[in-house]
């Protein structure tokens, strides 16, 4: 931990204001709206081009939008209770799916082409992103925020108080440093896929968690992490609600009996342990049906389109491509609808937050995950922009700069690539990570301990190289708290598998709490509304 002096920092680029938003995607987007909208003068920092990267922007998604129909709000809260472990709670699951059924209907109003049914009835249940986004950076420069675009956060800053003041970056393009100070700061950089390349999902490294946790904040649900999705061997896109309509098969041409993307997926990573597995779209029987599919994901068949190859009539070989927390539920532990992490001034949103609080220990692409993000946007920015109305103003004092891993000094350049594979090896492969057992969760653990030692001692290199180490330390750091949470939680529960404990424990409804870097904690914490539960039981 280092410090700088105020006002003269030596950074290139020295900005003030009162909410730094970190992260582009919906979630940053949406909290820079909100942000400016109480009042709030706002910067909003991007590792890549705000509208354009993060998982969001490179393909189409479902949204969690639900008419306020007493009988249609109950079933859309009920409907994945049960998948999640019953770690869901609905105080939350109804300001959430209040916020975003107002959110999408704002989108509407500002022209974003919803499709219409045989009536002429907008279906406003699902969205493209490049269409989204384009939309949504438009709307934030046009309310006034400062967009630094490829200008990825490295660190958070911190007044005397112990008050987040705000981070440093990089900028890539312009080259040189910078530093946002701030009145509060919400993170929305995304979660961690561990660079799998998983479709716009590379720029997810889990840089929002390491820099909250250097600050002393708290994750919750990282255990809900073994998110794999089906994906063609020669191409990145993950979107996989099309095999519903996909028979699977071996290499012989024998159909895998139970293999689905659903509830058979396990039975294709079992499969994928010892053999090749392949896909057909079969099921889509009519061109009406397969039409249907090319315009709700045209993105999804541009691989084949270019390999001359027809995935309806042809098989194709598929593998399990890892998302990590980007499709799991783990993420910063939030304090209340505020969106405030236990760290005064820092708020979470989006996939660096904790989805258990609507998913519980289940989720997938799009749909809560989407909706997450719009609503915990639009709380974080109005929370955070109210706490910085509220400050006084920060010190003249020192300002200190919680970086630790790649920042330090005197020692030599670590081998960023070789660090990064060490980890994958640790987190892609299906028998540590998706079949956990006792023994393979603690050897992998030990190996992880191993490299975040190393990272965490690194430093002493260029800008660009500082970049991978910080983004290698995160994903790091991310297993780690991945799988300690694992190892704590002896049961079946949601996504996440225990092959040794294939149950759920009725003792272990709780939620897990993980912090610390050089050593991790892991602490329960209970389900505070559980009347759902007994009605549905």
């Amino acid at each position: 931990m280092t410090s700088i002096e105020s006002p003269q920092s030596g950074f290139q680029l020295d900005l003030e204001t009162d909410v730094l938003i970190i992260g582009g995607g919906p979630a940053g987007c949406w909290a820079a709206l909100n942000a400016v909208s109480a009042g709030a003068r706002v910067v909003l920092a991007d590792k890549g081009y705000c509208g354009s990267s993060g998982a969001t922007a490179s393909a189409g998604t479902q949204i969690w939008y639900v008419p306020p129909v007493a009988e249609e709000r109950e079933a859309a809260m009920a409907s994945r209770e049960a998948m999640g472990g019953y770690l869901s709670d609905r105080s939350w699951m109804r300001p959430v799916l209040d916020t975003t059924y107002e959110s999408v209907n704002r989108l509407a109003e500002w022209g974003y082409p919803f499709p219409a049914d045989e009536n002429g009835v907008q279906q406003r249940i699902s969205v493209q992103g490049p269409e989204y986004m384009r939309l949504m950076r438009r709307k934030v420069k046009n309310a006034g925020v400062t967009i630094l675009d490829h200008s990825p956060a490295l660190e958070l800053i911190m007044d005397e108080s112990g008050t987040i003041a705000g981070a440093t970056g990089i900028r890539r393009q312009e080259g040189g440093n910078w530093i946002v100070r701030a009145g509060a700061v919400v993170l929305a950089a995304g979660g961690c896929a561990f660079k799998s390349k998983a479709l716009g999902c590379d720029v997810l490294t889990g840089d929002g968690y390491l820099m909250a946790a250097e600050a002393g904040a708290e994750l919750s649900g990282m255990e809900f992490s073994s998110a794999y999705a089906i994906s063609p061997t020669f191409a990145s896109v993950t979107k996989t609600a099309l095999y519903r309509f996909a028979s699977f098969y071996r290499e012989d041409g024998s159909l895998i009996e139970g293999a689905g993307s659903a509830r058979g997926r396990s039975i294709i990573a079992r499969t994928l342990l010892t053999e090749p597995v392949f896909a057909r779209l079969d099921l889509a029987e009519t061109e009406e049906v397969r039409e249907i599919m090319r315009r709700a994901q045209p993105n999804f068949f541009l691989p084949f389109l270019r390999r001359g190859l027809d995935p309806f009539t042809e098989r194709f070989a598929v593998t399990l491509r890892l998302e990590g927390t980007v499709r799991g539920t783990g993420g910063l532990r939030l304090t209340g609808l505020d969106c405030a992490t236990n760290v005064p001034g820092l708020y979470a949103a989006g996939d660096n937050a904790t989805r258990e609080p609507i998913c519980g220990g289940f989720t997938g692409g799009g749909s809560h995950n989407a909706a997450w993000a719009i609503a915990t946007g639009s709380f974080a920015g109005s929370a955070a922009a109210g706490f910085a109305g509220r400050r006084e103003k920060p010190t003249q004092g020192e300002i200190l700069r919680l970086g630790k891993a790649g920042f330090s000094q005197g020692h030599p350049a670590l081998d960023a690539p070789a660090a990064l594979k060490a980890v994958q090896a640790e987190v892609a492969p299906l028998d540590i990570n998706y079949f956990r057992t006792q023994s393979g969760l603690a050897i992998s653990l030990k190996r992880l301990n191993t490299i975040w030692q190393t990272l965490e001692t690194s430093g002493g290199v260029s800008d660009v190289a500082l970049l991978a180490l910080r983004e290698t330390a995160a994903m790091a750091a991310t297993a780690r708290w991945m799988y300690n949470a694992a190892l704590a939680r002896t049961e079946t529960r949601g996504m996440h598998r225990r092959d040794d404990f294939p149950k759920q424990d009725p003792l272990q409804h709780h939620r897990l709490i993980v912090s610390g870097l050089a050593d991790i904690a892991v602490r329960r914490e209970p389900v505070e509304s559980v009347s759902f539960r007994e009605a549905a039981e």
